[in-house]
């Protein structure tokens, strides 16, 4: 397990076989999954990806539910 140290400004560099795992380049972005003490690094989905996001006058958790067996 490779490890890595944050620095003065929270900053942590990523080890080279992690961001060639994910294929991160510089500028991409990645999401934390927090699970107890525990921390998961995943690659996020590039922003404006999802072409269905500005649809959201359906999007309660009323109508997630009532669809949710469709």
């Amino acid at each position: 397990m490779r490890r890595a140290r944050l620095g003065t400004k929270a900053q942590v560099v990523l080890p080279k076989e992690a961001r060639e795992a994910l294929g991160l380049t510089p500028g991409d972005t990645f999401a934390f999954a927090i699970e107890g003490d525990d921390v998961r690094v995943i690659r996020a989905p590039a922003e404006g990806s999802d072409p269905f996001a500005c649809f959201t006058e359906w999007a309660s958790e009323a109508d997630r539910a009532g669809y949710a067996d469709l």
